[in-house]
């Protein structure tokens, strides 16, 4: 397995696991332990259905509503579109996070069989600014162990992880960078994407 593929296989189990902005700016009420908790939770879930059996249709289920109960979905589904966002109305934003979520379940889930066998385990937790670093290590058959880091902040009213590193790199900006090459090929048409990102996979 290439490294790419392996960072693909976690990035999708984990994230397939607000408003429009960059980062969390609100003041820090979420605890340390909170943090670790949350992603404790996270991970154990992942692992559940990694472990389960199931066909992928049911997985790609799954993983869709790990995602969205863990996850910072709008933000995530904002950051992605970038300054294009600006372009939307409210009711294309909205129908876009719904897609997005869908989107990223179906994408990153098509590749679970790469993951199976191994495992996520949380390691540690630290601050960092107005946010918390919950490192985790992956362990995949066969594969050197390697870093997932999730980016935790309660800026959406409860913890949750609203970005994460696979071996450095950045989930969200790589989201960012696919979905404004897919927007750029439907010259900028918003419903276009969003009906696509609903098929895709």
């Amino acid at each position: 397995m290439t490294n790419l593929t392996r960072r693909s296989a976690v990035a999708a189990v984990c994230a397939s696991f607000s408003a429009f902005a960059l980062a969390p700016t609100q003041a820090l009420a979420l605890s340390e332990g909170a943090a670790k908790a949350m992603v404790d939770k996270l991970v154990g879930e992942i692992n559940k259905v990694i472990a389960s059996g199931k066909s992928e249709t049911a997985m790609y289920g799954d993983f869709e509503r790990i995602f969205a109960r863990y996850s910072d979905v709008s933000y995530m589904a904002a950051y992605s579109l970038g300054n294009d966002g600006r372009k939307a109305s409210a009711s294309q934003k909205k129908a876009y996070s719904k897609a997005f979520q869908v989107y990223i379940a179906r994408k990153y889930g098509s590749r679970f069989r790469e993951f199976i066998g191994g495992r996520l385990e949380v390691k540690g937790v630290k601050q960092v600014k107005k946010w918390y670093e919950v490192e985790a290590v992956a362990y995949l058959k066969g594969q050197a162990p390697f870093e997932v880091k999730f980016l935790v902040s309660d800026r959406s009213g409860g913890g949750k992880f609203f970005n994460l590193y696979v071996e450095g790199i950045n989930m969200l900006l790589t989201e960012r960078t696919e979905i404004g090459s897919m927007l750029d090929k439907r010259r900028g048409d918003f419903d276009a994407l969003i009906a696509d990102l609903k098929k895709a996979s």
